[in-house]
């Protein structure tokens, strides 16, 4: 099988909801998947269910949870930084059929990585392997390299009007 490059981006919920789906109906077809996740924990429902119950999915996180909202500190460059030459083993290493890296865009914006890292993730990718990028303000240049890209587009959402993330549901 010929992999491809895909984007999930936009400002509506739903794009790691959509990687999620893309590691149970690959580890339903017995590909082996690594989820890499930028700006998160390692402790999130995802990552706990992929660990404890989907042998043919590796899960880490590369983020220490705190430059979403405030400016990334020394250890949430190092935790990217470290994230990121997981992924390119990962990609790179032949173990791994899809690899998925969660929270690019916002990674890049924040930067703790740089777009070019994104690009040189691409440009590495070997053909058997699927790459996808997660994240709102994907860089216009891997939107352009990606064969697969889907925007999610916020109409209404409950933050909105106050509602606070729920567990299992936004967190």
């Amino acid at each position: 099988m010929k992999g491809r490059i895909q984007v999930y981006t936009g400002d509506g919920k739903g794009k790691t909801s959509a990687a999620l789906g893309l590691i149970v109906r690959a580890a339903g077809a017995g590909l082996r998947v690594y989820l890499g996740q930028f700006c998160k924990r390692g402790d999130s429902p995802e990552i706990r269910v992929l660990r404890e119950r989907f042998p043919e999915a590796t899960a880490a996180a590369f983020g220490c949870g705190g430059f979403i909202r405030n400016a990334p500190s020394e250890a949430d460059i190092r935790a990217a930084r470290a994230g990121l030459a997981a992924l390119r083993a990962a990609l790179t290493g032949g173990a791994y059929d899809v690899v998925i890296a969660d929270e690019a865009g916002p990674a890049v914006k924040a930067g703790v990585i740089a777009e070019s890292d994104l690009a040189d993730l691409a440009a590495c990718r070997p053909d058997a392997v699927e790459l996808v990028f997660t994240g709102r303000d994907m860089p216009a240049s891997i939107i352009a390299r990606a064969d697969l890209v889907t925007e999610m587009k916020a109409v209404r959402h409950y933050f909105d009007r106050g509602v606070p993330a729920r567990p299992g549901i936004e967190r």
